[in-house]
């Protein structure tokens, strides 16, 4: 069973810091492999949560400078040129950034109309949020493409708000900037399968 494509995706999606912008693929490939994850990951109720936006070009470049400029006042001054050098070759550098949104509106409605799981429906649309995520992480793996999971939130929620022009019911939940590879990621350490997998038979 290790011969498999998927496989080999979820296995080899990583976090991959160092990108740049010089991908072969077009913009259109990446808005229509985020809008199939969008399309066909799984919520609860089937109640559709999960909200993209995608910032590609100067956008993005926006998106990281707003982000520099938020950390600049409250990272102190001696400690900024390491943030602001993280932000330029990890993210910035990059050719885009996925934001990742819960409608909020759809927690509430979907909690009037069966109260007795109101607590539930934020945790759904979390859980539903994360699939989103992995699912856009390793469709960008199988693509070649190297990303990360960022949550500058809430830091950076009104001026994303605000710069972009979304829905007030829009929480921001986290940000994937992406691009080529131009290093490996490290090796990666591994608890002990048997501790984290249990089988009864």
């Amino acid at each position: 069973m290790t011969d498999n494509i998927l496989w080999d995706a979820i296995e080899n999606r990583r976090s991959i810091y160092a990108i740049d912008d010089k991908i072969s693929q077009s913009t259109q490939d990446i808005k229509q492999l985020v809008d199939f994850a969008v399309m066909h990951v799984p919520s609860a109720f089937n109640n559709q949560t999960t909200r993209t936006v995608l910032l590609v070009g100067a956008e993005h470049h926006k998106l990281w400078d707003m982000t520099k400029e938020i950390l600049r006042k409250i990272v102190p001054a001696d400690k900024f040129v390491e943030t602001e050098e993280k932000i330029d070759i990890c993210f910035r550098a990059g050719y885009g950034t996925v934001l990742f949104f819960i409608d909020e509106s759809v927690n509430q409605e979907w909690q009037a109309k069966f109260p007795s799981y109101a607590e539930n429906f934020p945790v759904w649309a979390h859980h539903s949020s994360g699939m989103h995520q992995f699912a856009v992480w390793t469709m960008l793996e199988e693509l070649g493409l190297g990303a990360t999971l960022q949550h500058y939130n809430p830091l950076i929620d009104q001026v994303v708000q605000e710069e972009w022009k979304l829905d007030k019911n829009w929480r921001l939940i986290a940000q994937m900037p992406f691009g080529r590879p131009v290093a490996a990621a490290g090796p990666k350490e591994f608890v002990p399968i048997e501790k984290r997998s249990l089988l009864f038979e």
